[in-house]
């Protein structure tokens, strides 16, 4: 199994079409997706889970509730999750982490990427909305930081991939990299 996590609205749905041609429900405001989804591929099951953090005309408690879900959801099936791929919006995540650091939060995204890892999920970044960002160097940098490595992104490029799912930007490097690591994974295993 294959899980998309992520916030609402940073395009896990337009990700799983770009890379797989299957069509899950798309919407364009936050919380479209409530329950995971699962699509068939290459003998893999690919799961678009719900949104967490924000979404429109919904309750916090609901908001909160979908996040309790998902956690259950990745604990109870973390043996049969070959990968995880975080999506987040590389135009806004900066800003939404830094506005959380200002309240003395761990930001949500970085909690999850924390969370997957110490659950010994292997997981891969897809920054999405590559095309809304300005200088996509300084950007990966500073999101790597956020995400409490060392160095620069550079040194991360199996782990934090640029893309566009929108206009398909860089959806073969993620391919590749989604099969490097599902297969390291199968590997290990045997």
């Amino acid at each position: 199994m294959i899980i998309f996590v992520g916030r609402s609205n940073v395009g896990k749905s337009t990700l799983i079409f770009g890379l797989t041609g299957k069509a899950v429900k798309r919407g364009k405001r936050p919380g479209v997706t409530r329950k995971p989804v699962e699509v068939r591929w290459r003998n893999k099951r690919i799961v678009d889970m719900p949104g967490f953090g924000f979404m429109s005309g919904v309750s916090k408690e609901v908001q909160e509730r979908v996040k309790r879900e998902i956690v259950r959801f990745i604990e109870e099936n973390a043996e049969e999750i070959e990968l995880a791929v975080l999506v987040i919006d590389g135009k806004s995540t900066l800003e939404i982490i830094e506005r959380w650091e200002k309240r003395g939060e761990i930001p949500i995204d970085v909690e999850f990427f924390q969370f997957l890892r110490e659950l010994g999920i292997p997981t891969i970044v897809a920054v999405n909305k590559l095309d809304k960002m300005k200088n996509v160097n300084a950007t990966m940098n500073r999101i790597v930081w956020k995400f409490g490595l060392n160095g620069d992104w550079e040194d991360y490029k199996d782990l934090f991939v640029p893309v566009s799912a929108k206009f398909g930007t860089n959806l073969p490097e993620l391919m590749k990299r989604i099969l490097e690591r599902t297969y390291q994974k199968r590997k290990n295993k045997e």
